[in-house]
């Protein structure tokens, strides 16, 4: 790990700015529609999903922080139910758990501030940055500083005021990390806000992650300022009608690196880890089922009239020609997507004949190939996992390619599929792979096999994404999904 001395923060560069984001800034526009659409239709359903969003950033903030653990199964009531201290046992949590409410509605109660500002215009200030401070760390008396000898020692915390003393940590190799010192942290925080205020015009998400590292490279308070820069960052996102980032537990190590990769000029990281969280952030609202929350609100007989009659309406005013041409960059992809995983198979013609001579198949899917239907079963079970409503509504197209090498096949799956329950045209590309094993080298009589993603995270794109904004970006994608496909089925043989 590489020693890192403090230096005034740089403003926003034209490397930050090239950051490539073209496969997800398209949905921007198509999901603040989305969203507008779903206000109209069930404002009760999307202030929910909004409220839950908060909850789980609220509990998922200071687990990053190291500042309580919590189980996921308490985690899940408390999102879906509120911070009730019922719902949390000892066993559950490492702190007491009166203490763990009242901090996760600190938490809970700075993101609220955040979205009562954004309504409200407030602009960020460094008052404003003071404020949501002294509310996050409210429960929390006291830190650990260190001295110049290396020593820890406790130290009252201030709350909503710059430190007033150094808090360079040094790792267990010996590592020195140096933030900002003390007498510069005002006019440091003071360049930033100024410099935020310059950037209303660029990539939010690009700002988001360029304001959050910056801020974190001052750490202006003692303690408490992921939690802080975590907030602010979400005020940003708001102000440009995106939603909160929710940066769970088990991309800690992830978050973490991509901001030392910031400290040494790469933003790129960050960026692309919150584009990434934003992205799924939105595909989870528009699976928000608008009509079932509608119906919970009123008698069964009046909300089924109500929701058929909302649901026809919504679906006469959406279904325009201009949502539909995203399906045409679908099939579009999807023959890119053949000549690629054409290319990768027949690459292992030569190395696979040392085991077997190897069959190689490819097969398109979608309306025009009269087999949407296939698959639908595997993409259903995948965007249940992510939180996603899969739209078989409307069209799906995919790529089927297989290789078989004496009794072992890997059959991929390329799908190209619009998420959301309303027609909105967005639509998600995710790759899952089965590994198939034969009782012999001629027959067709499966004996096992076993079915895995091999994309960790979707494609997005929308009917107003360019094709040629999108290939570089695309074919990267599509290169990950076929590596850990092949090398899957490599170490089958």
């Amino acid at each position: 790990m590489r020693e890192y001395r403090w230096k005034h923060i740089e403003s926003l560069s034209a490397d930050d700015r090239a950051i490539d984001l073209a496969d997800i800034a398209p949905l921007y526009d198509s999901y603040r529609a989305a969203k507008e659409r779903m206000k109209q239709a069930s404002p009760e359903g999307l202030q929910r999903f909004t409220s839950q969003l908060v909850r789980r950033l609220s509990v998922e903030t200071g687990i990053l922080e190291r500042l309580y653990d919590l189980d996921r199964g308490t985690t899940e009531a408390l999102v879906a139910t509120g911070f009730i201290e019922d719902l949390v046992t000892r066993s559950s949590t490492d702190i007491d758990p009166t203490r763990l409410i009242s901090i996760l509605r600190d938490q809970e109660a700075a993101i609220k501030l955040v979205m009562d500002c954004v309504g409200h215009q407030r602009r960020l200030t460094k008052g404003l940055i003071h404020e949501l401070h002294a509310i996050l760390t409210k429960h929390q008396d006291t830190t650990i500083a260190v001295d110049q000898f290396g020593t820890r020692f406790e130290i009252p915390l201030l709350h909503g005021a710059f430190k007033t003393q150094p808090n360079n940590p040094s790792r267990p190799d010996g590592v020195l990390h140096e933030y900002c010192p003390p007498e510069h942290v005002d006019s440091e925080v003071e360049q930033l806000i100024a410099w935020l205020a310059e950037y209303a015009t660029e990539d939010p998400v690009i700002v988001a992650a360029w304001a959050h590292h910056r801020f974190t490279q001052i750490h202006p308070y003692q303690d408490g300022n992921g939690r802080t820069a975590r907030a602010f960052t979400t005020q940003i996102l708001l102000e440009a009608d995106l939603l909160p980032l929710v940066i769970d537990r088990d991309l800690r190590t992830a978050y973490i690196d991509a901001l030392e990769a910031g400290d040494f000029g790469d933003l790129g990281p960050l960026v692309r880890l919150f584009a990434k969280l934003e992205r799924n952030a939105m595909l989870q609202a528009l699976s928000v089922d608008t009509d079932a929350e509608i119906a919970s609100q009123r008698s069964i007989t009046s909300a089924v009239i109500d929701s058929l009659a909302a649901k026809f309406g919504k679906r006469r005013a959406e279904q325009h020609s201009e949502f539909r041409q995203v399906n045409r960059l679908a099939s579009a992809l999807r023959t890119r997507t053949r000549r690629q995983v054409e290319q990768a198979f027949n690459a292992l013609k030569d190395p696979l004949s040392l085991v077997a001579v190897p069959e190689i198949h490819m097969a398109e899917g979608g309306p025009d190939r009269g087999n949407s239907h296939w698959y639908k079963f595997n993409v259903i079970r995948s965007g249940q996992a992510s939180g996603k409503y899969i739209n078989f509504g409307e069209d799906h197209y995919f790529l089927k390619a297989s290789v078989r090498v004496g009794r072992e096949r890997l059959v991929l799956v390329v799908s190209f599929h619009h998420v959301g329950r309303d027609l909105s045209g967005i639509m998600e590309v995710t790759a899952f792979a089965q590994l198939e094993s034969f009782e012999g080298s001629e027959d067709r009589e499966r004996v096992s096999e076993a079915f895995f993603p091999t994309s960790m995270d979707p494609f997005v794109i929308t009917w107003r994404t360019r094709e040629d904004d999108i290939v570089k970006a695309f074919e990267r994608w599509l290169d990950a999904a076929l590596a850990v496909a092949i090398k899957e089925f490599g170490d089958r043989l």
